[in-house]
């Protein structure tokens, strides 16, 4: 008998496995905590060594733009040296134009801080990073030399030197000292989701998909599509392979989303198809389909060469073509026919998308690339105008009440104040919860200057030399360090470090004036709580019910950007804009909420309208459309338009009757039958009572005419 505990036998692979990832995990915070120590310390005594006035300022800016990843700190600071230069021409300019007018100075200031700050929320990831530096920069170029002006170009030249060099030492370290490489995620993303796809349409080849297992699967391909961009935006700063593969990356993630889009649209027609009880033409259907999962019936991994699938796919296509007309052959019914020629024509456009996908996987996986994509696509955003307009009168608010108490008070800190202030408010302008970060970071921050204080006067005044100085502040900022890597703590602990670093405001001859710490940290406090005050008074649009309705609105406006916009490049900007809208909306809403499900139905409905739309145009671009059916279809495509815009019962029954008589109508045109494949599908979507059109559907006679044109 076997004295082996086969329990224990069988949990300890799993057990040995969280250790090993508990402890990379661990090492990997802790090389983080060591290499911004290594870059903060490192700026700090170049700035000394090169006799910069602010030493502090350039360590400073290594905790601003730290992260594990070597391409997140150079995307950071490459935009935060974009922010910088643009900031300190501005300070010079406000200078320049009021040297002796304090009062239209700080308006100016103010106004320019705003601007900067409705940038910030416009435009997210890194680039934000800029307008946040370019307000910031400005105000500690141009706010000290407020009452001698002259001063301005030497500030200028002080500051843009002090956080230039802070971003080079930041960027030298992490680039030299154990890299993390963001180009490894990029990859191990971009096999990810090209595995996940393959899969899910390999396994949908048995027919009708639950509409639930459909929304789920809409989330991953949204999510998939949009960090994929976001990471691409980010390694091309740290690796030249990246760079040079950067077009094809965005034309990969543009027919990925080209593909899932019409693989939603070929399982929802064969769900209505089920649904209404037309199982022979679904049954034909999903025969049709056969040959594509015949040609994934291979094991799919992650680092698969897609190569290897591109001539089974071939084939599949072949073959598709092939058995096209025989399985028509064998429907007798009229509507059973009508149904099978508008899902075998999607289904032949989803084989070309998924093809031209893996071909793209196989452009990618090529060990180099033997010259460019002849195709040049571009990721376009879904941004909010008026919300950006929002922060940036809310912080241009803020600037000129702190800046009128200022003038009001001479309060000799005030500066301080409208510092910290300019910070955070365009900092935290971008979260969905800022008045709730910018407490939880000021916290942090009161909890770093009270460390200072102890840091500066009980442990500084006992060493000397740099050596001892980094012996006795290195264990303060790295309690800080490793809070910045808790998913719960992040934000305690980055207002812990900015916190220490500032008011330490380490220079060459340092002073202990514990009655100037105090003012300064005073001071602090007050900046960043009008900073947390702004956003109660005037609540930012991120996150809010408002918001969440203009982008609703704005992803139910692309079936009228589907309708109505020049063809050149729609399909990209189509697809591109409708995938970072409903990513932004799904980020603020909670998950399986009421919310979150309506905008999961809006977004499976404008995907399929809008691309049947948008392959309708093409196919009346292609060929002569005779006069007297121009108008049919553009009055269906018009009607249409107008019923997203604006959805309700008498634009629904509009559009319904508008789809019905194009359709009527290209039935009375001979070389025009092309044109139906899409119509019906259109028309298919618009009567499916599952979906989050059927709200707007009267109650009778058309329920029993959930799916089809009669």
């Amino acid at each position: 008998m076997s004295a082996v505990n086969p329990t224990a036998t069988a949990t300890t692979p799993a057990t040995r496995q969280v250790v090993v990832e508990t402890l990379r995990e661990e090492a990997s915070i802790w090389l983080f905590v060591v290499k911004t120590l290594v870059a903060f310390f490192a700026a700090g005594w170049l700035a000394m060594r090169f006799d910069l006035p602010a030493p502090s300022t350039a360590m400073l800016t290594t905790i601003i733009v730290a992260n594990r990843q070597s391409g997140m700190v150079l995307a950071k600071s490459f935009y935060r040296a974009i922010g910088t230069v643009g900031g300190a021409t501005a300070a010079i300019a406000i200078v320049a134009s009021f040297p002796q007018q304090r009062d239209l100075f700080l308006v100016a200031l103010s106004m320019w801080i705003g601007v900067c700050a409705g940038g910030a929320t416009l435009y997210r990831n890194f680039k934000s990073y800029a307008f946040v530096l370019g307000g910031y920069t400005a105000a500690i170029v141009a706010i000290p030399v407020i009452d001698n002006p002259p001063g301005v170009f030497d500030s200028a030249v002080a500051r843009l030197s002090e956080v230039l060099l802070g971003l080079l030492v930041s960027g030298v370290v992490n680039d030299v000292v154990f890299p993390s490489r963001m180009r490894d995620v990029l990859r191990r993303s971009a096999r990810e989701q090209f595995a996940h796809f393959l899969n899910f349409v390999r396994g949908a080849t048995e027919g009708s998909i639950p509409r639930e297992a459909m929304e789920n699967a809409h989330l991953r391909f949204v999510r998939d599509a949009v960090t994929l961009e976001d990471l691409r935006s980010s390694v091309i700063f740290e690796d030249a392979e990246a760079r040079a593969r950067s077009n094809h990356l965005r034309l990969f993630n543009q027919r990925f989303m080209a593909a899932s889009t019409s693989f939603q649209s070929l399982h929802h027609l064969v769900n209505r198809l089920k649904r209404a009880k037309r199982d022979l033409a679904a049954d034909t259907l999903v025969r049709l389909y056969a040959p594509i999962g015949d040609a994934l019936h291979v094991p799919i991994e992650a680092g698969m060469a897609a190569r290897v699938l591109l001539p089974r796919l071939a084939d599949a296509r072949t073959a598709m073509r092939t058995q096209r007309p025989l399985l028509r052959a064998s429907l007798s019914d009229v509507q059973d026919i009508r149904d099978y020629d508008t899902g075998a024509s999607l289904l032949m456009r989803f084989a070309d998308e998924l093809h031209a996908y893996v071909d793209a996987a196989a452009s990618l996986q090529a060990p180099r690339i033997v010259g460019g994509t002849a195709e040049r696509v571009r990721f376009d955003r879904g941004n909010d105008w008026l919300g950006a307009g929002l922060a940036t009168f809310r912080t241009t608010l803020t600037m000129l009440v702190l800046g009128l108490f200022w003038i009001a008070s001479a309060w000799p800190m005030g500066s301080s104040a409208m510092l910290l202030a300019t910070i955070f408010a365009g900092l935290f302008a971008t979260t969905p919860n800022p008045t709730r970060v910018t407490w939880i970071v000021m916290l942090g921050y009161l909890s770093g200057m009270a460390m200072g204080f102890i840091c500066e006067f009980f442990v500084l005044t006992q060493v000397d030399g740099y050596p001892l100085l980094v012996a006795g502040i290195a264990p303060f900022l790295a309690v800080g360090l490793v809070m910045m890597m808790s998913r719960k703590l992040g934000s305690f602990g980055l207002g812990w470090s900015m916190g220490l670093a500032y008011i330490l405001a380490l220079k060459n001859v340092q002073t202990y004036d514990p009655a100037h710490f105090i003012n300064d940290a005073i001071a602090q406090v007050v900046g960043l709580g009008a900073a947390a005050v702004s956003f109660v008074v005037i609540p930012p649009a991120i996150g809010s019910a408002w918001l969440r309705r203009r982008q609703l609105t704005r992803l139910r406006g692309q079936v009228a950007l589907a309708a109505e916009a020049p063809l050149p490049g729609l399909r990209h900007r189509f697809e591109s804009v409708n995938h970072d809208l409903f990513s932004q909306v799904v980020a603020q809403t909670q998950p399986g909420s009421a919310d979150s499900r309506a905008l999961v139905a809006w977004a499976l409905a404008v995907h399929e309208t809008g691309r049947a739309l948008i392959e309708l145009r093409h196919d009346m671009a292609r060929r002569d459309i005779p006069s007297t059916l121009l108008p049919y279809l553009q009055e269906a495509l018009r009607a249409l338009a107008r019923f997203y815009e604006k959805p309700d019962p008498a634009g629904y029954l509009l559009a319904r009757d508008a789809v019905a008589t194009a359709i009527a109508s290209v039935g009375e045109h001979d070389g025009q039958a092309h044109l139906l494949e899409h119509l019906h599908l259109v028309r298919m979507a618009l009567l499916d009572g599952e979906s989050v059109l059927a709200a707007y559907m009267p109650s009778a006679p058309l329920a029993k005419e959930i799916v089809h044109a009669s």
